[in-house]
């Protein structure tokens, strides 16, 4: 058997993943409102549509379990990010609504599927006593690359005066690299239990489910509805936005693996615990905020809590029997957008009544995790 040269590791495998899911989701997300307007003719009711079209794959993120009947995780994580890059390599090339409607849903697929299979690998592949911190590793490094790739978007635009077809061929480009090279010189790692190959729902992750749908709605209220609400009270453009998302980038960088390194020290309830009651403070603060640098910070802070959605993955990892790991990461994924498909249509009309209503309907949820996250209990064998 040939001898495994250093850097050939599962963590510098879903390091390089990461880094294409970086370069090419946070390129196409940095230049599609525009694109879809200035080049594809969108209006609101397009856009709705998009963002709808865009979340399905992920609540169909469990017929992953069917795809893993034929070909193993580490390939199916291959080819969806090769299905991501092409994507969004070819973006550019269709700018009409049925175009960007159908590169949108090729780019969710892969998008979506490596998504589920990645968190499966890192469960199965990290040990317990180190996920943690290996998880907020690879959380800070896909920062940094986002961070240069809204960088190198900036640079081509507002520099150069590049084009949108060049931008999206050299983002989704590189990214199809970074994905051959995986293909050709890393070595299939075997975790050590054979994942069953069917759906998986049992009783005693229930809390987990739970959790993990809770936390699908909240993640909504911050990429729906807080954004919207920089732009629309406070008058944020499209520089001071693109500059929050480097920011958060930025402190994500030093953060997360500190974050990690804090779960791995005072375990999965207190750092849930402490997520929670901050976000409850967070979207009060949504709710009452009146001045464009408080609704700033708040936006950051709230980006930073992220980070401790690792303490939920490292809980179901030591709840979890080690061959449920891939068939429950489809049905995580599943239950955690099903909060996509409903938040932003309800919340929606909430906000035409009183925005704060959405605030303080998320500071709810957030009480809601707050108590559910106090059965959670680890038995360490």
């Amino acid at each position: 058997m040939e001898q495994l040269k250093k850097w050939q590791t599962p963590f510098v495998f879903l390091g390089v993943a990461s880094a294409v899911i970086a370069i090419t989701f946070s390129a196409w997300m940095a230049m599609l409102n525009n694109f879809a307007i200035e080049r594809a003719q969108f209006g609101g009711a397009e856009i709705g549509i998009l963002q709808s079209l865009r979340e399905v794959p992920g609540f169909l993120a469990f017929t992953a379990v069917f795809i893993l009947l034929m070909i193993k995780e580490q390939t199916l994580a291959v080819v969806s990010l090769a299905l991501l890059a092409v994507s969004v390599s070819i973006t550019g090339l269709f700018p009409t609504i049925y175009g960007l409607y159908a590169t949108t849903v090729l780019m969710s697929i892969g998008y979506h599927y490596f998504e589920t299979v990645n968190q499966s690998l890192a469960l199965q592949w990290f040990k317990k006593d180190q996920a943690p911190q290996l998880l907020g590793r690879l959380l800070s490094l896909t920062s940094i690359i986002s961070l240069l790739s809204y960088g190198f978007v900036w640079l081509g635009f507002h520099v150069f005066s590049a084009q949108y077809l060049t931008m999206y061929a050299i983002c989704g480009g590189i990214g199809l690299l970074l994905t051959i090279f995986l293909w050709v010189s890393m070595p299939t790692f075997k975790a050590d239990h054979v994942q069953h190959k069917h759906l998986v729902l049992r009783k005693k992750y229930s809390l987990y489910y739970l959790l993990t749908f809770l936390s699908g709605a909240r993640r909504q209220i911050f990429v729906v509805f807080a954004g919207f609400l920089m732009v629309e009270k406070f008058g944020y453009s499209v520089a001071q936005i693109s500059a929050l998302y480097m920011l958060n980038h930025l402190i994500n960088i030093f953060a997360a693996p500190q974050i990690g390194k804090l779960i791995q020290v005072i375990g999965e309830r207190k750092a849930l615990t402490l997520e929670y009651i901050g976000l409850i403070c967070v979207f009060i603060g949504y709710g009452v905020v009146e001045q464009a640098e408080w609704a700033a910070f708040l936006y950051v802070v709230d980006h930073l809590f992220f980070a401790m959605a690792i303490a939920l993955k490292t809980y179901f990892q030591k709840i979890a029997d080690p061959k449920d790991i891939a068939s429950s990461a489809g049905v995580s994924f599943t239950i955690n957008h099903i909060a996509a498909v409903i938040i932003p249509a309800v919340f929606g009309m909430i906000w035409l009544i009183n925005a704060s209503l959405v605030f303080y309907a998320g500071a709810m949820l957030a009480c809601c995790s707050l108590l559910a996250s106090q059965w959670v209990k680890i038995n360490n064998p």
